[in-house]
């Protein structure tokens, strides 16, 4: 089902990003990160809608997007969207990917979903704390070899990008 609306393109600190439209977001399948294809401004794009925290969610837009687009910060875009099926895979830090090679978990990590591997990417990823994101890098490590294919405990519509949030809440 096509999702119609118009969104202002604004910045977080740097991150360019759309914010949709509460009545928009409801329209999608899930509260917690969707993958979408779309348009805006007739310019075809993919990309993951990270929850906002408080039950919307938004996209970070590629200065590419952007070029081709040709709209600046402030001004209104109009977006054509669709949720998904098909995840594209997360890019995995080095840190990560380094703890799961080291321990010997390659396979167990391929064998989970592209779904999961975002499930423990944002998850890792939601602390600004350095102490505490390899802690959960480890923890990560111990339960995949235990053969979890998910982190525990995890609130998928929080937003998990501390740049951009506050306690797992979109910065206004």
């Amino acid at each position: 089902m096509s999702i119609f609306f118009e969104a202002t393109l604004t910045n977080i600190e740097s991150w360019k990003i759309i914010k949709l439209p509460l009545n928009s977001s409801e329209k999608l399948p899930s509260r917690g990160i969707v993958m979408i294809q779309g348009t805006m401004n007739d310019i075809s794009f993919h990309a993951p809608l990270e929850p906002d925290g408080k039950g919307s969610h938004w996209f970070e837009v590629s200065n590419t997007l952007i070029e081709e687009v040709g709209v600046p910060i402030g001004q209104t875009v109009s977006l054509n969207i669709d949720a998904i099926n098909e995840w594209s895979e997360p890019e995995i830090p080095e840190d990560i990917m380094d703890a799961i090679t080291t321990a010997g978990l390659i396979s167990h990590w391929n064998a989970i979903t592209t779904k999961a591997r975002w499930d423990w990417f944002r998850w890792i990823r939601s602390t600004k704390n350095p102490k505490t994101r390899k802690k959960r890098i480890d923890v990560a490590c111990s339960k995949l070899l235990k053969g979890d294919k998910r982190p525990c405990c995890f609130d998928r519509t929080r937003c998990t990008i501390p740049d951009v949030s506050k306690n797992g809440v979109l910065i206004d």
